[in-house]
């Protein structure tokens, strides 16, 4: 990204090819082969990002991020940071830059969003939703970069090309991270996750509300509970417990099912998937407590 000025010519050097420095603890993509993001979202990313026809420094950039050259990145609204790590010994900055929504702007796609109840519960379900980009279109905006000019991104580098190959790493990673949080696309745009969903709750209620009611338990639509003891001794004492108060007890039988929400772990810096590496170890505890409370035996069969 840099030019010398020659007799009035601009010259851009010819940098030799070099390899990048090992990198220690940088964050590596899950996509070992193939295309980067899983959701329609995340691909519509990548798309935009493989639409500006930038050579082959999208192949170095998918290698970068493979290999964890990527050392750190922070989303802040309307601007992503990161370190990359190149030939040199410091590493290279990268930003890139999103225009973010004008409040008015934000007002008509939260107008739009709260008349789709059914968006509304997506969201809150941690789901983009598939027409979401129609809402953002009848607000005269859009939630995706349309066009290179969209998207303002600087490197250290001496690299004269724009975006250069640290800048397409960051890139490939922000897509997978929008898998596991689309809700970092809004806040690019502007507007964070919590103002979001409470802007969109109070102006619908009733979504929000059935929205909740569709994740709460199968129990919260049964009988009333018994109401408690007035006596205070009677309070404190307790009644007999039937002999099948617990049920019947077995392990879940969706292994973890909280971790599973959750997802992966935010640029996950690990070789695996962190829900690949802690399923295991949910499964086998969950044994371990229930040969615990039969009293039988609590040492499950070793993993391979």
């Amino acid at each position: 990204m840099r030019y010398r000025r020659y007799g009035g010519w601009d010259y851009f050097p010819r940098f030799p090819k070099s390899r990048p420095r090992a990198a220690k603890g940088g964050i590596k993509a899950q996509s070992k082969r193939g295309g980067f993001g899983q959701s329609w979202w995340a691909k519509r990313w990548i798309s935009v990002l493989e639409s500006f026809d930038i050579g082959a420094r999208l192949g170095r950039g998918r290698s970068y991020a493979r290999n964890g050259q990527v050392l750190a990145i922070d989303v802040q609204k309307g601007k992503v940071t990161a370190k990359v790590q190149g030939s040199r010994p410091q590493p290279y900055a990268v930003t890139i830059e999103v225009k973010v929504l004008s409040p008015g702007e934000w007002e008509q796609v939260i107008q739009a969003l709260s008349a789709q109840a059914l968006f509304v519960a997506k969201l809150l379900a941690g789901e983009m939703p598939q027409d979401v980009e129609q809402v953002f279109e009848k607000a005269k905006v859009s939630l995706f970069p349309q066009k290179k000019a969209d998207l303002k991104t600087d490197c250290s580098c001496p690299d004269w090309s724009n975006p250069c190959k640290h800048v397409a790493a960051v890139y490939y990673l922000l897509g997978e991270e929008f898998d596991r949080d689309p809700f970092l696309l809004f806040r690019l745009r502007g507007l964070g996750r919590d103002e979001l969903l409470q802007r969109l709750g109070r102006l619908t209620p009733a979504a929000v509300t059935a929205a909740a009611t569709a994740e709460a338990p199968a129990e919260a639509s049964g009988e009333p509970a018994a109401p408690l003891p007035a006596d205070p001794s009677a309070f404190w004492t307790g009644g007999s417990l039937p002999d099948d108060v617990f049920g019947e007890v077995q392990a879940p039988p969706v292994s973890a099912a909280w971790l599973q929400r959750l997802g992966n772990f935010p640029f996950w810096r690990g070789e695996s998937h962190l829900r690949d590496v802690l399923e295991p170890i949910y499964e086998e505890a969950s044994q371990r407590g229930v040969n615990t409370f039969l009293g039988g035996k609590t040492d499950p069969q070793p993993r391979e």
